[in-house]
């Protein structure tokens, strides 16, 4: 008989992949904790550490008791029913809970929430909602975002118009994006190999600010990933920057979206990375995180200015509607997920993590393939010259004990809270060895 990765081949296409016979692919066999138990094309078994926890999702672990509990204690009820006329304990619990937790302050605090199904289409949700919010407000015209280069933000089509204009798939789809505004990316945050001085982000604010001048008359709102640009390059730029987001938005009349897909929940070492510069949005999207990696659910805040504003807009509601809307299993396991993130241990989780990876990639700083190294809360991140070799560099650390999946010229890891500093050290060694080994490789072909 076939192999399950021969069956898969043969029939699955995987994301950002060409539908092939040849894709490296591992079997997962078992999950716990911060491990996967991985089986080889060739049947051989890694027990490996999870660097990536399922793409950012997973911060509690896999097999979590509290986690499995919740869900099964919801299952025992129902699984799933319709959100139009309907509502359901985990829904509402679960917006008290955001609610309570999200940033806030006198005159801009978020009172509204809509559940999605996933990070992209809460963006979208986002995007309506400022749309139909400046109609409502009487400017009809005003439906362009304001964005930085650099940025992602998803792969839905509304999404796709607000990400980097080069780097992200904007040529795949001519004609058929948005035509948004991009302002220049803001200088990087200090590392060991950079610093970002006073001049260089009063320069950029000069420059954001001339072009939410120039298109202040079609403009509904600025988007942007706070402090941390995730999937257009894991770039760190200074909080101070989002406050200058925040008072050009509030001088021209534009609403304020922070995707905090990525950064939402204590990755970078604040609850949610607009903390970092205390800055409150209008919008404020979430996912990955929310249910701890266990099933798919996203949520979109806001204001109750712009709730009000778009519930007594002439269509008379947000013109959004997804089936498994708030289902009720992923809102039980977000409920336990926010729930152990209440304890407040994340914070000394994060700042373990962040402290491990900061030690255990220094070292890759001394190898010539490499530019930098920067890390952020349990984010850590190393920069190379040129474009990773992904299959190569994914078998090297797996050979080493450790799962990672680079992209672009990163090779980086944002492991779950969980993780002891043992462990971690086991991911930033796995991951310095990795580069130098391939780096060695390429230079030696």
């Amino acid at each position: 008989m076939s192999s399950l990765i021969e069956r898969d081949r043969a029939t699955l296409w995987h994301p950002y992949a060409p539908a092939s016979a040849t894709l490296p692919l591992w079997e997962v066999e078992a999950a716990d904790g911060v491990a996967l138990r991985l089986r080889d094309e060739q049947g051989h078994t890694h027990e490996v550490l999870d660097a990536m926890s399922s793409w950012w999702s997973m911060i509690h672990g896999y097999r979590n008791p509290v986690m499995d509990a919740a869900i099964s204690r919801q299952l025992s009820r129902f699984s799933h029913v319709m959100f139009g006329g309907l509502t359901h304990q985990p829904a509402v619990e679960l917006a008290e809970s955001l609610l309570a937790m999200a940033p806030g302050e006198p005159g801009r605090r978020l009172e509204r929430v809509f559940l999605a199904d996933s990070g992209s289409i809460s963006v979208e949700v986002a995007l309506k909602m400022a749309v139909q919010f400046q109609t409502a407000s009487g400017r009809p015209k005003w439906q362009r975002f304001l964005t930085i280069r650099g940025g992602y933000h998803g792969d839905t089509f509304a999404a796709m118009g607000v990400c980097d204009p080069v780097d992200g798939m904007h040529s795949s789809f001519p004609g058929l994006l948005a035509r948004n505004v991009f302002a220049p990316r803001p200088p990087a945050a200090a590392t060991a190999n950079a610093t970002a001085s006073a001049a260089a982000i009063a320069e950029w604010r000069e420059e954001v600010e001339e072009l939410a001048k120039q298109h202040s008359n079609e403009l509904a709102a600025i988007i942007v990933e706070p402090t941390l640009q995730g999937a257009g390059g894991m770039f760190v730029y200074p909080p101070e920057c989002m406050r200058i987001l925040r008072d050009i938005a509030d001088h021209h009349g534009l609403l304020l979206i922070l995707d905090e897909i990525a950064t939402g929940f204590g990755r970078t070492g604040e609850l949610f990375a607009g903390q970092h510069a205390d800055v409150v949005p209008d919008i404020l999207c979430v996912g990955k995180a929310l249910t701890g990696g266990y099933l798919t659910l996203a949520a979109t805040l806001c204001t109750g200015e712009v709730a009000r504003t778009v519930s007594a807009g002439e269509a008379g509601a947000l013109l959004h509607g997804p089936t498994f809307m708030a289902n009720p299993l992923a809102c039980a396991a977000a409920n336990a997920s926010l729930g152990i993130l209440a304890t407040g241990a994340w914070r000394e989780d994060v700042a373990r993590v962040g402290a491990g990876l900061a030690a255990g990639l220094a070292p890759a700083l001394k190898l010539d393939a490499v530019t930098d190294v920067r890390t952020l809360g349990a984010v850590g991140v190393i920069e190379l010259r040129d474009a990773v070799d992904i299959a190569a560099v994914t078998r090297a650390a797996v050979e080493r004990g450790v799962w990672v999946r680079p992209f672009r010229n990163l090779v980086y890891a944002m492991p779950p809270y969980i993780s002891s500093a043992t462990e971690v050290g086991v991911m930033a060694s796995a991951m310095v060895a990795a580069v130098e080994e391939t780096s060695e490789q390429r230079v030696a072909a």
